[in-house]
């Protein structure tokens, strides 16, 4: 069984930053595309940002890129959202995929508060 199991969200000042993790078990992770994708309050998922499976490409959504940092360690079935200048916009919670765009299994996610 797929499971995604999200950590690090939290309350955070505009400008600040955080380091969302994703453990995922159940499949062979390096095989995988590794998305993140969020929903904002009232609002449907939004694809975040995607980490390729054989060469590590990253792709990002527009309003995060120069902000937001994807990678992935291999070895520990682990994939990272780094988030720094956060802005109130980016107020969601955030889910991990496995897949590219807003994947086929998602976890629970870990909810990111941007608020002075």
């Amino acid at each position: 069984e797929v499971q995604l199991v999200e950590s690090g969200g939290g309350l955070v000042q505009p400008g600040g930053s955080l380091r969302l993790s994703c453990a995922a078990s159940g499949f062979t992770f390096r095989k995988y595309h590794m998305s993140w994708v969020r929903q904002a309050p009232g609002k449907g998922l939004e694809w975040v940002s995607t980490v390729n499976a054989d060469d590590g490409s990253t792709y990002y959504e527009d309003s995060v890129k120069g902000r937001f940092t994807i990678s992935r360690d291999n070895a520990k079935n682990t994939v990272f959202l780094q988030l720094n200048s956060l802005k109130t916009e980016d107020t969601a919670m955030y889910y991990c995929a496995q897949g590219g765009g807003l994947g086929r299994v998602r976890g629970q996610g870990t909810q990111v508060t941007v608020s002075s």
